[in-house]
């Protein structure tokens, strides 16, 4: 998320409003170990347990950016879509989904945070993460990594060094 622009809706969260929504957002990730997300925008501000795609694990404010962190959940049908879809290269968005009044101008007033979901095109310009596998996938040592991970995974012996 980004603060004190025009996103792609017209819409623009000031500063405050944004950075009093990710502390509260933050507050509950530290409660309950993560905040689901899903697959596209639903019509609902319910987080519905058969779209769920991704859990967000950390969010804080970097100057106007709101920054996240979130793990695909690779075993749930939509978090299966959206790991394969990660795989074509192609870079996939986020978007909050939340609550307020829209002002005329387009102020967004009384923000508050339900989730972040992985979608096709971000309001936000800047809002398509890179993924950590494809990162390290685009280098040698960092390959290396990732097939030792997957090594680590059927190691037993090795599992308990990590």
């Amino acid at each position: 998320m980004q603060a004190d622009i025009i996103n792609r809706n017209k819409r623009k969260y000031p500063l405050h409003e944004m950075n009093t929504a990710v502390v509260d957002f933050a507050k509950r990730i530290e409660e309950f170990g993560g905040v689901f997300g899903e697959a596209d925008h639903p019509n609902s501000l319910n987080i519905n347990m058969d779209r769920v795609s991704h859990v967000i694990t950390e969010m804080y404010m970097d100057g106007l950016n709101a920054i996240g962190k979130a793990k695909v959940i690779k075993e749930t049908p939509m978090g299966k879509i959206l790991n394969e879809l990660l795989k074509t290269g192609v870079k996939i968005g986020v978007s909050s989904r939340g609550t307020g009044q829209v002002e005329e101008d387009g102020t967004v007033k009384n923000f508050g945070l339900c989730t972040v979901d992985a979608v096709i095109m971000p309001s936000a310009p800047g809002a398509i993460p890179m993924s950590v596998y494809e990162s390290l996938d685009l280098n040698q040592s960092g390959k290396k990594v990732l097939t030792l991970s997957e090594a680590l995974q059927h190691d037993k012996a090795a599992q308990k060094f990590f």
